[in-house]
């Protein structure tokens, strides 16, 4: 049985980017699973919520 290969890209993406995009859809072509972990950084003052950025 062959394993998942599953990425994890963790950011604020506050905003998001073309940039963030681009390395996204390029780790779908290579992982068998990408997932995107929306942090929250205290220390800055977000352009947009939580909830937007999801």
């Amino acid at each position: 049985m062959k394993k998942k290969r599953i990425a994890i890209y963790p950011g604020t993406f506050d905003p998001v980017t073309k940039g963030h995009i681009d390395i996204i859809r390029r780790a779908l072509n290579i992982f068998d699973k990408v997932i995107v972990a929306v942090a929250l950084n205290t220390r800055k003052n977000p352009l947009f919520s939580t909830e937007q950025r999801v």
